[in-house]
């Protein structure tokens, strides 16, 4: 018999920090919100894109509303053009576990959850001119040239699939001369560990989710995802880091009169299924330890 949601959160340690994990449009950040509601926390963000400010409906940020049913951190706190990296979020999070309430971080960025829980190494910044280097190769040339720079250990490891994880490896490589996969090897020890919190995830059959992200997409759309991109458009470019919000291109291909409304949303869901059975496979090969809940059941 599965167990209902409901039972699930009034087991929880009251003290111990939680972390959800679970992919996009699982019901994840909906179930932060309950544990934070009847068990008491700061709904802290644990998503790459969500820390950006200038798209909250496309990113699917917590709502208004949401906001003042319990308190959130960590959302929207980044301008567009400033890179944000897992170590920046690491340092960002820090002071919300001594602030005095218990934190509940939610989110589907994996790497996030691993560097907490298991550790990250210390690499030393990358300089801006690496980095711009980077961002205009992906621009010109796409991702895949800079992964067939990486060193066989880190290609292995990493998301190949994601331009952002390829583009911190190879501007590590590129800056350091050691691989990312030996820098993670030489880690200091996890701020987070397993022991010490109430890992979750949330497990969504791909059946079940590509429906919910349909309609999600559809639900930006009605509450102003197009707007918010037109208000975007002066100061907008592939190359920011915020520019990775799926749909971002494709909405300012509607708006430039190059991609029908239709086409930009089918597009943009499939992109987003794609995003989500990435998550899925992480999740499953990185978060074996941690305590699985249905999506279904919440």
């Amino acid at each position: 018999m599965t167990q209902s949601v409901s039972d699930r959160i009034g087991e929880i340690d009251p003290v111990k920090p939680v972390l959800i994990a679970g992919p996009t449009a699982s019901g994840k950040s909906e179930l932060a919100l309950r544990i934070a509601e009847t068990r008491g926390g700061v709904v802290i963000n644990a998503d790459a894109i969500q820390v950006y400010a200038d798209w909250r409906v496309l990113t699917a940020r917590p709502s208004v509303a949401d906001e003042a049913r319990a308190p959130h951190a960590l959302y929207g706190h980044v301008a567009g053009d400033v890179p944000y990296s897992v170590g920046d979020w690491l340092r960002d999070l820090e002071p919300f576990l001594h602030a005095g309430q218990r934190p509940i971080i939610v989110g589907g960025t994996g790497l996030y959850f691993t560097a907490l829980t298991e550790g990250l190494a210390q690499i030393p910044a990358t300089p801006d001119s690496i980095r711009q280097t980077a961002m205009a190769r992906i621009d010109t040339e796409g991702h895949d040239a800079l992964v067939q720079e990486l060193d066989p250990k880190t290609r292995s490891r990493i998301d190949t699939a994601n331009p952002m994880r390829v583009q911190r490896a190879w501007e590590v490589l590129t800056s350091t001369g050691t691989g990312l996969a030996d820098w993670q090897d030489a880690t200091d020890p996890p701020r987070l560990p397993l022991g010490d919190v109430t890992p979750l995830v949330v497990n969504a059959h791909k059946d079940w989710l590509t429906p919910r992200i349909e309609a999600r997409f559809d639900h930006m759309l009605e509450t102003g995802a197009l707007d918010e991109a037109r208000a975007n458009r002066a100061t907008w470019s592939p190359v920011l880091p915020s520019s990775k919000a799926i749909g971002a291109t494709e909405l300012m291909a509607v708006i430039d009169g190059t991609m029908t409304l239709a086409d930009a949303r089918e597009r943009s869901t499939i992109l987003t299924r794609q995003f989500a059975k990435r998550q899925r496979t992480w999740f499953r090969a990185r978060m074996r330890d941690w305590h699985s809940i249905d999506a279904r059941t919440l």
